[in-house]
């Protein structure tokens, strides 16, 4: 089954030729990471997904978590997938290995998160979430809280996650209730509730740290008066030993749709009275330090959203071959003609191709985005470090929100493509879609970060950062324009290039006028638009860079493959980048109906 998580061929692809991953290793930081290395991470990484997640991933559908007393149970077969990610150093992959961490660039992270993912993305859950949080104390913790718990979160010893939704704040963080009161000794006394917290409780670990939101009595209302807390679910005493039991309690999981195997909890905080927990950096500061958290979550939810993806393509285009259906269309009237493979029908076709673009575009735009992470890492230049920094702000919401939803298409398409047997639980795909279902709701839904893209992301630093993606676009393009093969793809790109500039700057203006509330109304027809564009181009920097290679002699399976990589693109191009322009039509337009709209009009009473 090791194909059924990502191609390999892709992920090299991705990774050496599009991205040249290995040129970091000219700096210091990432020496170690020649070509050589990174495929044995790779190949690595890939044999641990395959042996020993991809076998949990129907033990945690049928299994899944199982709550009992305040006590949640994972699958047997976790724990012996949770050793191995342990003992591989996975869980920190871009961490300083003093702290537990591999420190490998963020690109070849994104990579192997891309198989792990694709192995059990409900399992890695609880390794993402420990590693996010982890990240919090680095960046904000004390020297005492970094000595106390970051070693052995980013080792897997201890687990993190992160506590922020409440029954009656729901997305609206700022009207939480859970409490915090300073106790003689310097800790806090923590009391509330909060809901759907994955893996909030669970047997892998001896002992899990909560970053808690909570307000300081006396506090501002609303989000400038949060701040952040570690509630440790044993409390970790000065020298780093376990303690008593803190006063958290697991009251409940939910039964969900999908990701059964990770255990979303109801969480009670000081139900007892004494919920103890640690200021994590300032007073006050919480909702700016947990969005470094949120980032990474988001990030990392785009990626749970390929992998589903990725896997559904695989499944789908390997069933194509194999599933004996129909005569060929030319032989339709030939009742003596045999049977063929369902991949010779022509719309069987038009989905595998439409699936092979988004996963292919997905994948670059992913891992483009880890890239930025590297060279804003190594840059000396404090200006190109606040570019790097700027794009990524930018492309973090379409990450999220753009190939969350993408990816559910693409699931849906597989499941056409098996037909009956892709709605039955003994095939895989109704389970690739349910589980990938939740990533356009989790980690602020995909209206959110459509809201976030116009209203915060759009106007950063005087639109800079929306300037210089488009900016590296025009390379592409350039790039494309010097071959015969790609340079007619290169116009209907810039065509739409040139509407979603005039799309951004109408909407912008719109946002900041009196027509506020429709300018909103067409935010995520927005980040759909930016995100067409953005996979337009990463499909055309692929095809420009395969175009390359055939000019250049590439042959047999290595051709077949460029091949592959230009027809992508093309599909794209052709098919989907046109109702990408219709829609950037509609958003310049601009019918109030939505919001002009009475609510009874909306019926359902």
């Amino acid at each position: 089954m090791a194909q059924y998580i990502a191609d390999r061929r892709d992920v090299d692809f991705v990774l050496h030729e599009q991205l040249r991953t290995a040129d970091l290793a000219q700096s210091e930081r990432f020496a170690d990471f020649n070509r050589k290395t990174i495929d044995l991470v790779v190949a690595e990484v890939r044999n641990l997904a395959v042996k020993e997640i991809l076998p949990t991933q129907k033990d945690g559908d049928r299994i899944g978590a199982r709550f009992d007393a305040g006590r949640v149970t994972v699958p047997e077969s976790f724990h012996k997938a949770w050793r191995a990610l342990r003992e591989g150093g996975w869980i920190a992959m871009t961490e300083d290995p003093e702290w537990g961490g591999q420190g490998m660039p963020h690109a070849l992270a994104m990579a192997a998160t891309d198989y792990l993912n694709g192995a059990n993305f409900a399992f890695m859950m609880y390794a993402g979430l420990t590693h996010g949080a982890g990240k919090l104390i680095e960046r904000f913790g004390t020297p005492e809280q970094k000595r106390m718990f970051l070693k052995n979160m980013f080792t897997g010893r201890w687990t993190g996650t992160m506590l922020l939704t409440e029954p009656e704040a729901g997305s609206d963080v700022g009207a939480l209730t859970t409490s915090a009161v300073r106790r003689p000794d310097g800790t806090y006394r923590l009391t509330g509730n909060k809901i759907f917290i994955s893996s909030g409780e669970h047997d892998l670990a001896e002992n899990i740290i909560h970053p808690v939101l909570a307000r300081i009595e006396g506090a501002p209302a609303g989000t400038a008066g949060i701040s952040l807390f570690l509630v440790p679910k044993i409390w970790v005493n000065p020298d780093g030993s376990l303690g008593e039991p803190n006063d958290i309690v697991c009251t409940g999981i939910e039964e969900k749709m999908g990701i059964h195997g990770n255990a979303t909890c109801a969480m009670a905080l000081g139900s007892r009275g004494a919920c103890r927990g640690l200021l994590l950096g300032e007073e006050n500061k919480g909702m700016r330090t947990m969005f470094l958290m949120m980032n990474e979550a988001r990030l990392l939810v785009g990626s749970q959203g390929l992998a589903c993806a990725s896997t559904a393509y695989l499944y789908a285009v390997n069933y194509a071959r194999e599933r004996i259906q129909g005569r060929h269309l030319l032989k339709a009237q030939d009742k003596a003609a045999p049977s063929v493979p369902i991949i010779q029908h022509p719309d069987v076709r038009r989905m595998l191709i439409t699936m092979k673009a988004y996963v292919e575009g997905m994948r670059s735009l992913l891992y483009y985005v880890g890239r930025l992470e590297d060279l804003k890492t190594l840059t000396p230049d404090e200006e190109r470090r606040k570019a790097y920094q700027g794009m990524i702000d930018f492309l973090i919401p379409i990450a999220k929100a753009y190939v969350t939803e993408r990816a559910c298409e693409v699931c849906n398409l597989g499941i056409q493509v098996y037909g009956g047997y892709g709605y039955i639980r003994e095939y895989p795909m109704e389970q690739l879609l349910r589980d990938c279902r939740i990533t356009p709701i989790y980690e602020g839904t995909n209206g959110i970060q459509a809201m976030d893209l116009l209203g915060r992301k759009l106007g950063l630093n005087g639109g800079k950062p929306m300037m210089d993606l488009l900016s590296e676009i025009q390379r592409t393009l350039a790039l494309a324009r010097r071959q015969p093969r790609t340079a007619p793809l290169a116009a209907p790109l810039e065509q739409a290039l040139g509407k979603l500039g005039e799309v951004a700057m109408h909407l912008g203006a719109a946002a900041l006028s009196e027509k506020v509330l429709v300018a909103f109304a067409y935010a995520h027809p927005f980040l759909t638009v930016c995100g067409d564009v953005l996979l337009a181009w990463m499909l055309l920097w692929r095809a420009a860079l395969a175009a390359e290679k055939l000019a250049a002699g590439a042959r047999d399976k290595e051709a077949l493959f460029y091949e592959g990589q230009i027809q992508s693109a093309r599909w794209f191009l052709a098919n989907e980048l046109p109702v990408s322009l219709g829609r950037m039509q509609a958003i310049l337009a601009a019918d109030p109906a939505a919001v002009e709209a009475a609510e009874e009009s909306f019926g359902g009473r």
